[in-house]
């Protein structure tokens, strides 16, 4: 069964707003979005999101414009724990299943859909491709994902931390962030 989403989210952590067309398709995430922030400096974003079964990341293809420049990534796993970005490999990262674009509370959605995380009890850590915005720099980044409880509408609360940072976010019943303090809440509608 297939779902289609727009979701908007408030980002306070960029100053900016963030929107993205996303669709479910059984266990297989496609999204596309923009985004626009004023912090570090004021930006805009494109990104488009595919992956494959299991809501492992295939491909991120991210633009970003600021004032003095355009950039352009094109982050991919190849199904089998390689990846490389616009072309060329990045051994750091190698076994790690999902990007993690910056300011980007969509990105969380694939390893809390993938571990069901927003329903049922469990702890994570994973290892990411974490992308920088807006110069997007590839790093790896630990993350660790745990269950803290269900909310109403059948979605749950879900710990994110990595490294020193840590926040409790709330997902609905799709797995989309709905409120992920210190960074983004959804704009109803």
């Amino acid at each position: 069964m297939s779902t289609s989403r727009v979701l908007t989210w408030d980002v306070p952590a960029s100053r900016g707003c963030e929107s993205a067309w996303a669709e479910l398709d059984g266990d297989v995430l496609r999204a596309r979005g923009r985004a626009v922030g004023t912090v570090p400096e004021p930006y805009w974003i494109t990104y488009e999101l595919q992956t494959s079964d299991g809501w492992v990341t295939r491909r991120l293809r991210v633009t970003a414009e600021t004032a003095a420049r355009s950039r352009t990534l094109d982050l991919r796993h190849d199904g089998r724990g390689g990846w490389t970005a616009d072309g060329e490999r990045l051994p750091a990262f190698e076994g790690a299943l999902d990007c993690d674009l910056g300011l980007c509370p969509l990105t969380n959605t694939m390893p809390v859909l993938r571990h069901a995380l927003h329903r049922a009890a469990g702890e994570r850590r994973l290892l990411t491709a974490w992308v920088s915005v807006p110069d997007l720099t590839v790093r790896p980044s630990r993350q660790t994902y745990t269950h803290l409880a269900r909310t109403s509408g059948g979605g749950g609360r879900v710990r994110f931390a990595s490294g020193t940072f840590r926040s409790d976010l709330d997902f609905d019943a799709d797995g989309f962030v709905v409120d992920y303090p210190g960074l983004a809440t959804r704009i109803a509608g």
